[in-house]
């Protein structure tokens, strides 16, 4: 016998896998995600391959559409995950690492505690000679989201006068897919990965979800918004489409 809460439980969403032919004439299979909770057609490639989910009432002419209109950037996202990784981060070796776009000098010293800050030479990281590998992510991890925060104290002043409320709190971490998402309860999340990219694709990202603070969806309403305290935000929007995967995977190897 099948219960009232089973009858009104969200329901799982429903997959099935398509191939979808690229314009070079290669083919590469999409899984096909039909969920309830979908309100808008969303293209994501990660290390499970390509995904599109669709909300459950969305046509498959829709839907091909949508893929065909994306083509270009999907074939790039693809050529990105197949180039070479770089070779894992070694403590101790590397020369460089990356900040705000750009690849910043290192000075390896020694001392008590791991630590790693930013001075006028470029980075210095305080490695002690019997530190762990997960002590030294650990402030590797520290130093990132130190940096990331630093950003949202300069940006924050100038949008928050504007908005009804600010976020009920900040959350910087490695996040899958998304750059970024406001919670119900008004709690900002945004990817950690996006101060390794340039300043400004970072300062979009943030006035994206804080227009979320006014109009929950994505309406002309909500551009509208976003067009007046980011009239950039095309520009940062194909930067992200091009190099966020890049920058998704070099904090992944960084952090291990």
């Amino acid at each position: 016998m099948i219960g009232l809460r089973s009858l009104l439980a969200p329901q799982p969403p429903q997959e099935e896998r398509r191939e979808f032919v690229l314009e070079d004439g290669t083919s590469t299979s999409v899984r096909w995600v039909r969920d309830t909770r979908a309100r808008r057609l969303r293209l994501i490639v990660n290390e499970r391959g390509v995904r599109l989910t669709l909300p459950r009432r969305a046509s498959a002419k829709l839907a091909e559409a949508f893929l065909v209109e994306h083509r270009a950037w999907l074939a790039m996202q693809l050529t990105q995950r197949q180039v070479q990784e770089r070779p894992a981060f070694v403590p101790g070796t590397a020369t460089a690492l990356l900040l705000r776009g750009e690849e910043l000098p290192l000075t390896w010293r020694d001392g008590r505690y791991a630590r790693i800050e930013r001075d006028l030479a470029g980075i210095s990281i305080t490695r002690p000679a019997r530190g762990t590998d997960r002590q030294f992510r650990a402030a590797l991890l520290d130093f990132y989201k130190r940096e990331a925060r630093a950003d949202l104290g300069t940006w924050l002043p100038k949008y928050l006068p504007s908005l009804p409320r600010a976020p009920l709190a900040f959350r910087l971490r490695p996040l899958s897919s998304l750059w970024g998402s406001l919670s119900p309860k008004d709690a900002l999340s945004l990817d950690l990965s996006l101060v390794l990219g340039r300043p400004s694709a970072f300062e979009y990202v943030l006035v994206h979800e804080l227009c979320h603070l006014l109009h929950r969806d994505h309406s002309r309403r909500f551009w509208r918004e976003v067009e007046a305290r980011a009239p950039y935000w095309r520009a940062e929007r194909d930067y992200l489409h091009g190099q966020g995967l890049a920058l998704k995977r070099e904090l992944a190897r960084l952090l291990g």
